[in-house]
């Protein structure tokens, strides 16, 4: 089978970039929509000299750039790793971003495309089930094409997606607990809704103080009920929530965005 071939605008004409074939179905699943959602400012170019980590890799000039909008899947860090380099390795890509300023370890946060290709990097990872779309998202347009590619691969069951439990059951607070510190998907029905102080509680457990909740302060309320999300009315509504786990008695998420909340159904 040849490589499929994608037409880039480039100094003024068009050049044809050729995309690897394992890539052929991820990139036809994420779709042309990628570049409008996520292709911000332009913050330079380079060739990809290596594979730091799942999300990270250095260019030829030095630069380590950190793939933005994502997170990692949990599994073996030669997997993970991998799935990336099969990608970017010894690739010219571009960096697009709203911010070049670099995190505090040096590396610079960006959204990724391989030189010709309307479909970021995160895209791809997305597609394949290597990488969850991260909580702090802010673009909308962005947001929902990430999200897009997540749910293609959580529907065709592909990488992390295959096994059951990559989803959280929120009624099995041992296991939520077990990833302390890690970035999950949790789905399941909230029971009640209550406020304590400056705090909502939406509780998976019928045991608030050792059961699964989500934590809202009441800045974020408002951010929210912007996006069409009442709070008070999650009740009795199956809700997936995405966020980095911590333990509070019993595991808990804390929400800031609304993308990090699906609603799933009335019960």
């Amino acid at each position: 089978m040849k490589p499929v071939t994608g037409m880039a605008r480039r100094r003024g004409g068009f050049v044809a970039v050729a995309l690897p074939c394992s890539l052929m179905l991820v990139a036809v699943a994420a779709g042309p929509a990628m570049a409008a959602g996520c292709a911000f400012e332009s913050q330079g170019e380079g060739r990809v000299a290596a594979v730091i980590d799942s999300r990270t890799f250095r260019l030829q000039d030095g630069r380590e750039v950190r793939l933005a909008g994502i997170e990692p899947v949990v599994a073996e860090k030669a997997t993970r790793t991998s799935a990336l380099a099969a990608i970017v390795a010894g690739r010219e890509v571009t960096l697009h971003g709203e911010d070049d300023t670099p995190d505090r370890y040096g590396r610079q946060p960006a959204f990724v495309f391989l030189d010709g290709s309307e479909t970021s990097v995160q895209g791809l990872l997305l597609a394949q089930g290597e990488a969850l779309v991260s909580a702090i998202v802010t673009n909308k347009d962005c947001a929902t094409v990430l999200i897009a590619a997540e749910t293609a691969a959580r529907d065709a069951k592909r990488g992390t997606w295959a096994d059951p439990a990559a989803i959280k059951n929120a009624e099995s607070s041992g296991d939520i607990l077990a990833g302390i510190g890690r970035f999950a998907v949790v789905e399941g029905k909230v029971l009640s809704v209550r406020q304590a102080g400056a705090t909502t509680y939406l509780n998976f457990g019928r045991n608030w103080t050792q059961g699964f909740a989500v934590t809202i302060s009441r800045r974020a309320i408002a951010g929210l009920e912007a996006a069409g999300i009442i709070v008070k009315s999650l009740e009795n509504r199956r809700i997936r929530v995405r966020g980095w786990i911590e333990a509070r008695g019993g595991p808990r998420i804390e929400v800031l965005r609304a993308g990090q909340i699906e609603l799933l159904g009335e019960n």
